[in-house]
Formats: C-alpha cells, sequence, structure tokens
C-alpha cells in the first residue's frame, strides 16, 4: 500500500457461525493517507465497512485470517499470492503461494468512486449503430433492455476473460478465493491450458456464432478493443446474408478493422483456430455443435446459452422412482432440458474444461436464460470420473446415441 502496488485484498472461508461472509479490501486515500477500507459482506445483514489506517493494516489483517476467514487472495501489480490457514491448531501449517499479477494496473485510490461501465461514450458510436441509441447517446426506450442485457453480458465475459487469463474485468469478484470450483484460479494442480495471445501480444481470436444483429458481438469487441485495448479479432457468424450486410456496413462506419462478419452456419465456416468460441441461443443440437467445434478448434473459452432441447426428449426411458411424475409431458419436457444441459456440462469436463453454469437475463424477460461457460485447464478426455458420470446417466434413462457422443469420441492429438 505505501508503494503504490497493492490492488486488491480478498478474504474468505469464514468459521462457523458465518456462513456467506467474506472480506474485501481496497487502498483508499482519507485525508491524504492512504487506507485499507475492509468490507464485510454478509448474507443476511447490511454489509460492515471499515477503514484502517496503513501502520494498523498488518496487526488488523493478522488478527483475522486464523479467527474467522482461513483463506486470503492479495492482488499486488508485482505478485498475486494466496494464503490458506488451517482451520486447528495441529501439525499443518498456513500455505502461501504466489502467482504472476493477474494486472500491472493499480486502482483508482478515491474514496468515492463513480460506477464503472463498459458502455461509456466510447461505445456510442455503434450503439447508435444498431439503433439501441439515438444520435445524442441516449438510449432509445424501446430498447432500454437490449441496452441493460448487452451490459450485463459483458460484465459476463470480462469475469470469464479473466478466468482465461486475457484481463480483469470492472467487478471485484474475479479470482476471488470464495468463488465455487468451476472457474480456474492460480491454485490448478495442474498446468493450464496453453493459449495464444498471453501476455497481451497476439491478437485473441473470437467467434461469436448465429450472432444475429451483432449487439453482443460489437459489445465483445468493444470490451477487448476499446475498454482493455486488447489485440483481439472478432469474428460474426451469421446464415442470414441481409444481416451480415448491414453488420459489416456498421463496422465500417466505426472503423472497426478486428471486427467482421461473414455468413455461414456453426459447422460450414471456414476456421482454423479460436480462443473463444460464443454461441448463444442456438436451437437444438446446433449448441451441441458449437461445443464440439469449439472443442476440436482448441478455444480456452466456449460460451453457450442453449435455447430448444429437442433431442433427447422422445428418447428417454422412463425407468425407476420418476415414472410416475414423467408420465406428464410437461415434465418429461423439463427433464429432457435438464437432462441435455447436465450432459453437456459433463462431456465438456470430460473434455478438460471447468464449467458453470448461470443465469445469462432475468427469467422475466426469457425462460431460455440458462448459459454454460467452459474454461479449458487440463486436455482432451483426461477425466475419467466425468466419463463415469455422463455413462451412469445415460443409462439411468435409457439413452441411446446422441450428438455429445461425437465429441467423446475425440482424441487428443
Amino acid at each position: 500500500m505505501a508503494n503504490g502496488t497493492f490492488v486488491r485484498l480478498v478474504m474468505s472461508q469464514p468459521g462457523f457461525g458465518k456462513p456467506g461472509e467474506r472480506v474485501t479490501g481496497r487502498c483508499v486515500e482519507l485525508n491524504g493517507a492512504p487506507h485499507l477500507s475492509l468490507t464485510i459482506k454478509r448474507q443476511s445483514a447490511a454489509d460492515i465497512t471499515e477503514n484502517i489506517p496503513l501502520l494498523e493494516v498488518v496487526r488488523t489483517v493478522c488478527s483475522k485470517l486464523g479467527s474467522g476467514w482461513h483463506s486470503a487472495l492479495l492482488c499486488t501489480t508485482e505478485r498475486d499470492w494466496q494464503i490458506t490457514v488451517p482451520r486447528e491448531i495441529n501439525d499443518q501449517v498456513p500455505r502461501l503461494i504466489s502467482h504472476k499479477p493477474s494486472t500491472k494496473t493499480a486502482p483508482c485510490r478515491r474514496h468515492d468512486q463513480a460506477k464503472q461501465t463498459f458502455l461509456d461514450a466510447s461505445a456510442k458510436d455503434w450503439l447508435h449503430g444498431l439503433g439501441v441509441t439515438d444520435a445524442a447517446g441516449k438510449v432509445r426506450a424501446s430498447m432500454a433492455d437490449k441496452h441493460r442485457q448487452i451490459h450485463h453480458y459483458l460484465e459476463l465475459f470480462s469475469h470469464l476473460a479473466s478466468d482465461c487469463g486475457w484481463q480483469g474485468g470492472l467487478t471485484d469478484g474475479v479470482n476471488d478465493p470464495s468463488t465455487p470450483a468451476p472457474f480456474t484460479r492460480p491454485s490448478d494442480t495442474l498446468s493450464p491450458h496453453p493459449m495464444r495471445g498471453e501476455g497481451n501480444s497476439a491478437p485473441l481470436t473470437i467467434a461469436d456464432m448465429g450472432c444475429g444483429k451483432g449487439y453482443l458481438t460489437f459489445g465483445v469487441w468493444h470490451l477487448f478493443h476499446r475498454v482493455w485495448q486488447r489485440p483481439v479479432r472478432v469474428i460474426g457468424v451469421e446464415a442470414r446474408p441481409d444481416l451480415v450486410q448491414f453488420n459489416c456496413r456498421v463496422a465500417r462506419q466505426i472503423g472497426a478493422q478486428e471486427l467482421e462478419f461473414v455468413e455461414g452456419t456453426i459447422c460450414s465456416v471456414p476456421l482454423t483456430q479460436l480462443d473463444a468460441l460464443i454461441a448463444l441461443h442456438a436451437c437444438d443440437t446446433a449448441t451441441d455443435s458449437a461445443i464440439i467445434r469449439g472443442v476440436r478448434l482448441g478455444a480456452k473459452l466456449i460460451v453457450v446459452a442453449p435455447c430448444c432441447h429437442r433431442e433427447l426428449r422422445p428418447k428417454l426411458r422412463h425407468a425407476g422412482a420418476l415414472a410416475p411424475v414423467l408420465r406428464h409431458g410437461l415434465m418429461e419436457e423439463r427433464l429432457a432440458e435438464w437432462l441435455t444441459d447436465a450432459l453437456r456440462a459433463l462431456c465438456l469436463e470430460w473434455a478438460g474444461y471447468r464449467t458453470k453454469m448461470m443465469e445469462f437475463v432475468s427469467a422475466g424477460h426469457t425462460p431460455k436464460n440458462l448459459m454454460i461457460a467452459a474454461v479449458k485447464t487440463h486436455p482432451l478426455g483426461g477425466n475419467a470420473a466425468a466419463r463415469e458420470r455422463i455413462e451412469r446417466l445415460k443409462a439411468e434413462f435409457g439413452l441411446g446415441r446422441v450428438t455429445l457422443d461425437d465429441l467423446l469420441e475425440m482424441k487428443a492429438e
């Protein structure tokens, strides 16, 4: 904190009687002197914030670690540090690990910071070109939901990019030791999947399959190129030629040379290598095709938001205790959706990806709001436990061959 290299502090894994609590810390200037501003985030009550003078920081943090919190992540512009403190006094000792810094830029130390947004004035040209805002940059009333959706998507994607080691986001939850296991963290025991573009040198290549009018495609390009100033090539793939022409025209108008739109489908578009594949609202087995294509192209990141689920329902064989429930068509349909997406997550895990399911947009906006995000961390086919779970799940419901079996037949090169 004294030499200006402090980025953030997160303490988690609270002791008994404090479920869901975690502490986040940032450096702020108060009365001309640096302070550590600690915020205890609580589930059932208001957050508690404490501003600690520099000379008291070490004593305060040491008193908290090992008493209420047993894991911490300290990020600086020079190194990141993780510590795990045993819950009980025994032969174990605290474990300290260091990693390359997740960012080399220290955040602003102003105590009262304006709310940050990805869609600032620098996004005015493409938002207007797509009809989201008027010429003055004001969001059109009919596009308010779309504007919120774009920003929410970029928030999610910023976290995913951080998990890939590409860039930090605006929020403080990335690489939080209290984050559930599905995403890559520096303490993973196996070496991370090698990726192009590490170190902010070679451009990343990102493909958005079935991009439609390109709202989110432009958003991803904006995030990397304008917000993070990171070399990137973003490709929007769309089967409808009128939308491809429209998107190309807007991209030319704003001078987005790193952004291109091509006519094609998930399976037909010619691609040799990808860093990230995105396929939102791909119908039925098109989502499976996107997953398979992403794995084959060696994508570090795969993000899909399934739409309709038709493949499994006619293949279900009702067995066991669920048989009386599944005689109702609605319940059978919902189970088929659950099984489909569960198999997708398991197949990605088998293929070497850490996988997470999350809500993409509000259920009030659309019931098709599930997003599956996967980050490559292990070699293809190395997760024998995931393969066993896949086979058991298919056998339980009498499922024969499905589209995702094409993925399971792939072999590591």
